[in-house]
């Protein structure tokens, strides 16, 4: 079940790639000890903070819009918030706009943060086992994380359904809004009650134009682009023309992160807030 649950996650098709998958799977596990395989949430830690929730938003596109280019969510952005959030103690769920298994991609099983989530059979369980925007209470969580990779640019920009539960709590609950890299699409078209975009007047960061091959086929199937879109909605736009170099921002309850060097960043900054803000409530 979990195997198969993996191959899908990692966008294996053909039956005779599923068997290639498994034979070098079956290798590989041989050298890994079995207490990696199967390492606790929170590695069985329990703190202060295990109360709160904070929400993953993931995309269930497979493919870039209506080609037959593969698609996925970028696994790094995923694991390096989601270790940060967990060893803080909070509580993670993941939603995607259609629910169960999302595409996983960019996967560096050198890298070994990675590698370690990646045979992590409770944390993969999460990944094929999405919930549905349906399923969730707003009010259960404190902040909402949206990752990268290039199907964050398709399905969930679009989702009524993750917008209401994203402004809800942002506006009801004083929630916080995170994002990193391609995730900021997600935020192009939240508005807030009175109807402006929620990014107008803030300063935002996502993965800039600069950086984008726009003559490549994947970007031309692009509903849109970040910077741009961000811009004219009233964004104050801004990004590291470095890149790769841990560049995020912070402005009120937003926070956005440029690519994959700054995912870790962005959840650090993230449980900053949500400390501050819970001392805050201590001290009324």
């Amino acid at each position: 079940m979990l195997l198969d649950g993996m191959l899908l996650l990692l966008g294996y098709q053909s039956k005779n790639e599923h068997m290639k998958f498994v034979k070098y799977l079956g290798l590989a596990l041989l050298f890994i000890p079995l207490k990696e395989i199967h390492t606790q949430n929170t590695e069985g830690k329990v703190t202060k903070n295990a109360s709160e929730c904070v929400l993953f938003i993931v995309s269930n596109a497979h493919f870039y819009g209506e080609s037959g280019l593969s698609a996925s969510n970028h696994f790094s952005e995923i694991v390096s918030a989601y270790d940060v959030l967990n060893r803080a103690g909070y509580k993670i769920d993941f939603v995607s706009p259609e629910g169960g298994a999302i595409p996983i991609g960019y996967i560096n099983t050198s890298e070994p943060l990675q590698k370690k989530y990646l045979y992590d059979g409770n944390f993969m369980n999460l990944l094929e086992n999405t919930k549905k925007p349906s399923k969730i209470e707003a009010s259960k969580y404190k902040a909402v994380y949206y990752g990268g990779g290039g199907a964050a640019m398709f399905g969930v920009p679009e989702n009524i359904e993750i917008q209401d539960i994203v402004m809800e709590l942002y506006e009801e609950h004083n929630g916080i809004i995170s994002t990193i890299c391609h995730g900021t699409a997600g935020i192009v078209n939240l508005k807030t009650k009175n109807g402006n975009y929620l990014v107008a007047g803030k300063k935002v960061n996502g993965f800039p134009d600069k950086f984008e091959n726009k003559e490549a086929s994947y970007y031309k199937t692009f509903p849109f682009s970040i910077e741009e879109t961000i811009e004219t909605r009233g964004g104050d736009f801004q990004y590291s023309t470095e890149g790769w170099d841990g560049f995020m921002i912070s402005d009120g309850r937003l926070i956005s992160g440029q690519d994959p060097s700054a995912a870790r960043l962005v959840a650090e900054k993230l449980v900053e807030m949500l400390q501050n803000s819970n001392n805050n409530q201590k001290s009324k």
